[in-house]
């Protein structure tokens, strides 16, 4: 079993995992919030180098709250901000505009929670990557078994290695492995699911 964390924007390595071993994966929405993680915060290559993009959510510094219990902050225009970074990370890249008009929407609709906006921006990027399978969700908290692989934890071995695609900004910085997913799509676009099943885990 593969027990992943829901995730924002999720990385390279998070799709890859679902692109080779979706039937095996569980998504622990019942686990504790983590902040500064990839639960509400994922990175994107700028021209300016990496930048992250974080969700706003209420009582941020509650601890132990469990992940389906967290709420989205809409009293900051964080939305607009991150959807603003994102076309003038990505819109030089060859299929932004083929992909932007189906992300977009997220980024004017609201969420009560950050489990509900994860999980629906998590699909559709599963859908235009061409993942098949939905995501499973967990109905209470994973306790990971000896030999599964725990993406919840930060400090964890990783054995994962991304082949190169291109990256703006490759002019100036050095190849990133394990940005947002959207860092592969923008480039790569139909091409992304080859990528995704040839890293290794």
């Amino acid at each position: 079993m593969v027990v992943l964390p829901s995730t924002y924007l999720g990385s390279i390595e998070y799709f890859a995992n679902l692109a080779q071993r979706g039937g095996e994966c569980v998504v622990d929405i019942h686990e504790h919030y983590i902040k500064r993680s990839e639960r509400n915060r994922a990175q994107i290559m700028t021209a300016n180098g990496i930048m992250p993009l974080s969700v706003h959510v209420v009582n941020a510094n509650r601890p132990r709250t469990p992940m389906h219990k967290v709420r989205i902050d809409y009293s900051k225009r964080w939305q607009h901000q991150h959807w603003v970074a994102i076309v003038s990370a990505y819109r030089s890249s060859p299929y932004f505009e083929h992909y932007a008009p189906l992300i977009e929407p997220f980024y004017s609709a609201h969420y009560d929670s950050l489990v509900e906006f994860n999980t629906a921006l998590t699909s559709r990027l599963m859908q235009l990557l061409g993942i098949e399978g939905g995501l499973h969700l967990s109905e209470e908290y994973v306790e990971a078994a000896a030999g599964d692989i725990d993406l919840r934890i930060k400090k964890r071995e990783s054995h994962f290695d991304s082949p190169h695609y291109f990256q703006l900004f490759s002019d100036r910085f050095p190849f990133e492995p394990n940005l947002s997913v959207l860092d592969l799509l923008f480039s790569e676009g139909p091409a992304a699911i080859d990528f995704l099943r040839r890293c290794r885990l």
